[in-house]
């Protein structure tokens, strides 16, 4: 299968993609960035963000991610909706296949995200979509339960923290957990036992989820999380515990299948990147946004990691532009005078924008 090349590959168009082909076409690298199975990654499934920046009235998850798309493509960075099903780091250039064909690539830049675990009951991950109450993300819309009572599963660390967390809006927060034992260590157990607003429900799992139709302020109408139906683990018996909302806590699994066995990673498979950068043990190839975040794993914070690996990947092929130079120059002096105009050029194009930058105060505006 004959691939077509590019300087740069962005793979994923969550926060941190669309961030990376924005300044990685800025900087003239003309990416080329593949959207895969969900474009515009987990802030298409939900509904409204108050804690994004610019936004002070908040801004709907799909209608940023949009806004990001269209920011890229002014930019001009082309944008395919095809899915990696193969991708092969230890060639150069670096070789990815699609549905629907082959790719090569200089420099690569991985932003696959990482996805929310749900219970598997089918309502949990729908109700998430829709604004039905159900969440994978205290920090993000715990904000929205203030004063009312809610649900966390989980009983390991995060489920613990995010639980302890909600208790700061939440009037009472329901902790669900499947044993009579906690993962969690042994000092977020002692903190979370100790808060008078939390409940634990041991040997509990969630049967369904039961709901109600509420008319929203608009005039629409939605399936509001009204109740869960909790199953005994050891009996078998249900019952019923009212909330106004779930949060589900039992962890997130980054989007990492492709690299195995070519990258680092660690047990729970999220890529290694070296401190202080998005370089990954490949020369070449970047990780940005939650593939490489177990903790923050905010819209914030992967947008500021896509600006760094576009950043990353233009030195990189910079400084291997510049190795291709000296190998010019020693079987070809003729070639390399006319190819180190350009050079120069670039260089002083930079060093003129750096110049504006300190200037102006203001070096972070000017990223390409």
């Amino acid at each position: 299968m004959t691939a077509t090349h590019h300087k740069l590959i962005i793979i994923g168009t969550g926060p941190a993609g669309y961030t990376a082909a924005i300044y990685a076409s800025r900087a003239s690298l003309s990416p080329l960035v593949f959207e895969g199975s969900q474009p515009g990654g987990q802030l298409t499934i939900t509904t409204e963000v108050e804690n994004f920046p610019g936004f002070r009235e908040g801004v709907l998850g799909p209608a940023l991610m949009e806004e990001m798309r269209e920011q890229a493509l002014r930019f001009g960075a082309q944008i395919r909706t095809e899915t990696i099903t193969q991708a092969k780091l230890d060639v150069r250039p670096f070789r990815l296949e699609t549905d629907q064909g082959a790719y090569t690539c200089d420099a690569l830049i991985i932003a696959t995200g990482a996805s929310a675990k749900w219970l598997g009951i089918g309502k949990d991950e729908v109700l998430s979509r829709s604004g039905g109450g159900v969440s994978a993300c205290a920090t993000c819309d715990g904000f929205f339960f203030r004063g009312k009572e809610i649900a966390v599963v989980g009983g390991g660390d995060t489920a613990l923290e995010e639980a302890t967390y909600l208790t700061k809006f939440a009037s009472k927060v329901n902790l669900i957990h499947r044993r009579d034992q906690l993962r969690a260590s042994k000092a977020m157990q002692e903190r979370a036992l100790a808060n008078p607003k939390m409940a634990f429900h041991w040997h509990k799992v969630v049967a369904d989820i039961l709901t109600a139709t509420v008319e929203t302020p608009m005039g629409d109408t939605v399936e509001k999380i009204r109740a869960l139906q909790l199953k005994d683990t050891r009996d078998g018996s249900l019952s019923e515990l009212p909330v106004d909302g779930l949060f589900v806590a039992i962890g997130h699994q980054p989007n990492t299948h492709l690299f195995k066995g070519q990258l680092a990673m660690d047990e729970a498979g999220y890529l290694h990147v070296q401190k202080g950068s998005t370089r990954t043990e490949v020369p070449g190839v970047f990780a940005a946004g939650d593939v490489q975040d177990h903790t923050y794993r905010q819209a914030i914070t992967a947008a500021g990691s896509g600006c760094k690996a576009a950043i990353d990947a233009e030195r990189y092929l910079e400084h291997v532009m510049v190795e291709g130079l000296a190998r010019v120059l020693r079987h070809d002096p003729v070639e390399l005078r006319g190819t180190c105009r350009g050079v120069r050029a670039r260089v002083h194009r930079r060093r003129a924008r750096d110049r504006v930058a300190r200037l102006s105060g203001n070096r972070h505006a000017i990223g390409g």
